[in-house]
């Protein structure tokens, strides 16, 4: 069991309101109210845009956004990373740009790999970890792009981490992410997880989950067979089996991680379920430090720097090779595009 204060209180009631936002029950219905007067405020910015009393910008390569309609995660960055994975493959030289939601700053700036994940932000740490792409974080995403661009020229395409309903960078294709949850109740903010209407116009449709609730591309989600150490090296799963260990996960649905543990054999003495994006400030380590400590890639990056011995355990995420095949498709089709 969690026992860390505010943070275990903080991290409960986001998962009341998850679980709320999937049946329109008490508690969606108070909201509802609530629901109408964020959905007009949207609709009134969107039509800001299309007036053109708020600009939208362009830069000179391709953009792809990956984000989501609804809130809570729905799995966008390893779809990031596996975007990123496959137009490297291609020979492509991609760049990266992102918010860096939860950083402690605020100005444009590049992700380096010695970078604190505070100061850019956890998943695009992991991000540029993973991928070894330039990755360039803002507040404005198109600060972020013109800064990536001036710093790597040769970059032909940028994908965007999350950035669907940041209309002031303008994008060539759009790649909406759904889990299990599908849309949930149907609503909006705050009585339900949208953050804007669907269906709504975009380029491909992918559900990270193993159950979609409708139509697009599907992808794979499973651990790997290692852990990694902070060092690099790696440890089988296997060799875990039959002892206990602790699980710790900052991600918006940490038991889906504690879930896919516990399928591979694994025995869970204690579980660590913590905010999204938490920054380890004032954490304390498990009651038992002896027992291994596995958590996320994405905790890895900030937690490594408070227990040098945790485990990280990577995500595979592979969507369908028809997936693929139809952002080849999109990507070529655009007006001044260059392939490699």
């Amino acid at each position: 069991m969690p026992s860390h204060g505010r943070s275990s209180s903080t991290g409960a009631s986001a998962s009341r309101l998850q679980r709320a936002w999937l049946h329109r029950g008490v508690l969606a219905c108070l909201l509802w109210p609530l629901s109408l007067f964020y959905a007009a405020l949207f609709a009134a910015r969107r039509w800001f845009y299309r007036l053109g009393w708020l600009k939208t910008e362009r830069v000179q390569v391709p953009v792809i956004v990956v984000g989501n309609v609804i809130a809570g995660g729905a799995g966008k960055t390893p779809v990031v990373m596996a975007v990123v994975r496959h137009l490297q493959a291609r020979g492509l030289h991609v760049g990266v740009i992102s918010r860096g939601y939860g950083r402690r700053t605020g100005d444009c700036r590049e992700v380096l790999d010695a970078s604190d994940p505070q100061d850019v932000g956890d998943e695009p740490a992991l991000i540029r970890h993973a991928t070894g792409a330039p990755v360039f974080v803002a507040r404005r995403r198109i600060e972020a792009a013109r800064a990536l661009l001036a710093r790597h020229p040769a970059t032909q395409v940028i994908v965007s981490d999350d950035g669907l309903q940041h209309l002031a960078l303008a994008r060539d294709i759009e790649i909406c992410v759904f889990d299990d949850r599908g849309v949930g109740n149907g609503w909006r903010l705050p009585a339900g997880p949208l953050r804007e209407r669907w269906p709504r116009a975009c380029d491909l449709v992918l559900h990270s989950g193993t159950n979609p609730a409708f139509g697009g591309y599907t992808a794979e989600r499973t651990l790997a067979h290692e852990a990694v150490a902070k060092d690099g090296k790696r440890m089988p799963l296997e060799a875990l089996v039959g002892q206990p260990v602790t699980a710790l996960a900052a991600i918006a649905r940490p038991e889906a991680f504690f879930d896919m543990l516990r399928a591979r054999g694994l025995t869970l003495a204690e579980t660590m379920a913590l905010p999204d994006h938490f920054d380890f400030d004032g954490w304390q380590a498990p009651s038992d430090a002896g027992r291994p400590l596995l958590c996320t890639e994405k905790d890895a990056v900030k937690l490594w720097r408070k227990a040098p011995a945790a485990l990280a355990v990577p995500l595979h995420f592979t969507p369908a090779p028809e997936f693929f095949a139809a952002l080849d498709a999109k990507l070529s089709s655009l007006d001044g595009y260059q392939a490699a």
